[in-house]
């Protein structure tokens, strides 16, 4: 199943910062894969534990300045 999400969720990877734009489900015993816009335009797939999410308010999320 993929979700499209409404929001681009801002991300940090290994080698840059992006948005994921949708998640693919992999199954039960398998991380889902992440789509995600790099800040240089490159479209790129990472697995759900090569990810932070970049900040996030609700959840007390805070980027480290």
């Amino acid at each position: 199943m993929i979700h499209e999400f409404n929001n681009p969720i801002p991300v940090i990877t290994e080698i840059g910062e992006g948005y994921a734009i949708y998640a693919r489900d992999c199954g039960t015993f398998e991380n889902d894969v992440w789509t995600v816009v790099m800040e240089d335009g490159r479209v790129l797939h990472f697995r759900t534990d090569q990810l932070k999410v970049y900040a996030n308010a609700t959840f007390d999320i805070k980027k480290n300045e």
